[in-house]
């Protein structure tokens, strides 16, 4: 099957439709005997390696989600699976926005990047691939602790307000993965989109909040260890699905740091290996340093320093008033008293309303298409906020309905106008109230005019919290910012096609009962030695196959003369006819 069945999954039919735009059919009838092979070699090393050396729920995680070592797997068949452990996955098209990837796994949603990595970049690709994502994280979350630790890290990290930094280096990141999988494309071009990658990242910008969750996510989900520091194990995805990294991180080469908060503050070249690793002692500990960066985030916090990161990050974001009221919009500005609260807000563009992430009826974006601005805070000369007033209270200050409102808050911001309607929360307390003929200023400056229609005024003491993204997601059903940079698909040239028959041969004799005649392997053996000089693997993926020790021979010794020829080879080679039988019954043996 090439597609994947949103109805088959309760889980892929909760995504909100901003969500649903990034998936994109798996078409797994477009993966080539190459790119089979590449993943058969791939997991065959790793869990050769892996099962030395990983967590132990990764064996274990491999069987509960029904990743095979033969074949990619198919996103259909997986999420069959992974239903019976409450998650679903879905293939996506290379990187996507991190909000919108830390959304997916809040929904406890797999996103995959359904391409495989190409040959020549067996070992590691900057780009998200499905080696990465289907054999890296799936495994891992048949754990239920880590799955819940990756479940709140997406949904506190889909909160984390975004800097237009952020983007920018996903957008240069993105171009790179994609021209550095793009079959035969120039050097020149992959060498312009690296020196932009690390002209930004050589950039002394402050981390947003997304970039620190961001480097929450990097050193845990994709590149930690867990278990003593001394003597770690694997759980981390970019280590469980690189060949080389898993290797070479297990030396004292790399420096292993106990892991903490501090995480948050170290960044990362998605380009290079990493030279430092943090370790768990588990996965409990993860969720306890999770929690207290949590209480770092606006979301939490609120106040003036959260709504100047909304305003600084120039996307969709969300603000809660003391009263519950939610104000979703593009903040572009704030007025602050003397001891820095905010005393008045402004959104520009589509704005909508909510109250407990449930839109108030007629306060969408179609009734504010153009914006959103309210004074808040206390009122001169009274004691109580306007939230706090009882019945008897409002009716002494006139806030009831056809009454003519004049009043002025503590900051000095004066509202004059006609008090047409209020709406309340479940409570009974009053959350916005609409005025007519209606005037707004500060000092010297006009905020608002009758001429401009109804004003909508916010009822709300403070900020209490700010986040990125809409309180309620069908307020913007293209809440997130989606890449101009299409992925790069190839045309397949005649030779390339010639080789990957030449794989699917072998491919489909594998697959086949019964002897495999050794006149069929020698004569394709003379094929690739003859036309495909160099290729290393199908001679590998023959050898493994050779019914007789002189084919087997022949084999390895052109596989010894390939690696000095090509030392970039040597040790694939040698790591692929070190999992072959005939190596270990010393068949291969020189």
């Amino acid at each position: 099957m090439d597609h994947i069945d949103l109805e088959s999954n309760e889980i892929l039919r909760r995504l909100p439709p901003h969500l649903k735009q990034f998936i994109k059919p798996q078409n797994y009838e477009a993966y080539s005997p190459i790119d089979q092979a590449v993943w058969r070699y791939v997991m065959r090393k790793n869990v050769d390696y892996l099962s030395k050396v990983a967590h132990p729920s990764y064996l274990d995680g491999l069987k509960r989600t029904g990743i095979s070592i033969e074949r990619i797997p198919n996103m259909y068949g997986m999420n069959r699976i992974l239903k019976e452990i409450g998650w679903a996955a879905v293939a996506v098209d290379g990187f996507i926005p991190p909000n919108a990837f830390m959304e997916f796994q809040a929904y406890k949603v797999l996103v995959i990047a359904a391409d495989i990595r190409q040959l020549e970049n067996i070992e590691y690709t900057p780009a998200p691939d499905i080696i990465h994502e289907a054999a890296g994280h799936a495994p891992i979350i048949a754990n239920p602790d880590y799955a819940e630790y990756l479940r709140r890290l997406g949904e506190i990290g889909a909160k984390a307000i975004l800097s237009a930094y952020d983007i920018e280096l996903y957008e240069a990141v993105r171009k790179l993965s994609i021209l550095k999988e793009a079959a035969n494309t120039p050097a020149a071009e992959i060498a312009a989109a690296n020196a932009a990658v690390e002209e930004l990242q050589a950039q002394s910008v402050e981390f947003s909040e997304m970039a620190k969750i961001r480097n929450l996510q990097w050193w845990t989900v994709e590149y930690g260890l867990i278990g003593a520091v001394d003597a770690p194990k694997i759980y981390g995805a970019g280590l469980l699905s690189s060949i080389g990294e898993s290797s070479w991180c297990m030396t004292d080469e790399v420096k292993k740091i106990p892991y903490s908060i501090d995480t948050a503050s170290q960044g990362f070249d998605i380009t290079q290996p990493q030279p430092q690793l943090y370790v768990t002692p588990d996965f409990a500990y993860l969720m306890e340093v999770l929690e207290e960066f949590a209480n770092t985030l606006s979301v939490r916090q609120g106040g003036y320093r959260g709504l100047s990161k909304l305003i600084d990050s120039g996307m969709v974001g969300t603000i809660e008033l003391s009263t519950g009221l939610q104000i979703s919009g593009k903040f572009n500005r704030m007025i602050q008293n003397e001891e820095n609260e905010v005393v008045y807000f402004q959104t520009e563009g589509p704005t909508a309303l909510a109250y407990r992430e449930k839109e108030l009826i007629g306060h969408g974006t179609a009734q504010h298409p153009t914006g959103f601005c309210s004074p808040i805070g206390k009122l001169k000369g009274i004691n109580l906020a306007i939230e706090n007033m009882g019945p008897i209270d409002l009716k002494a200050y006139n806030f009831y309905d056809g009454k003519r409102l004049s009043f002025e808050y503590e900051s000095g911001i004066h509202v004059e106008g006609l008090n047409v309607t209020g709406i309340r929360s479940i409570q009974g307390k009053l959350i916005l109230i609409q005025l007519i003929d209606c005037t707004v200023t500060y000092r010297d400056e006009v905020l608002f005019t009758p001429e401009q229609g109804a004003f909508d005024m916010a009822v709300g003491k403070e900020v209490v919290s700010a986040f990125a993204g809409a309180a309620d997601f069908n307020s913007f059903p293209n809440l997130h910012h989606k890449s101009s940079t299409e992925s790069i698909k190839s045309s397949k040239s005649i030779a390339r096609e010639a080789l990957e028959s030449l794989y699917g041969k072998i491919r489909k004799a594998r697959e086949t009962e019964g002897e495999i005649a050794a006149s069929f392997l020698s004569h394709l053996f003379v094929e690739v030695k003859e036309n495909y000089p160099q290729d290393w693997l199908l001679p590998l993926e023959i050898l493994e196959l050779a019914p007789s020790d002189e084919l087997r021979r022949e084999i390895s010794d052109y596989l010894a003369l390939l690696g000095q020829e090509r030392p970039e080879f040597k040790h694939l080679i040698r790591d692929g006819m070190q999992l072959l039988p005939a190596f270990h019954s010393g068949a291969l043996s020189n």
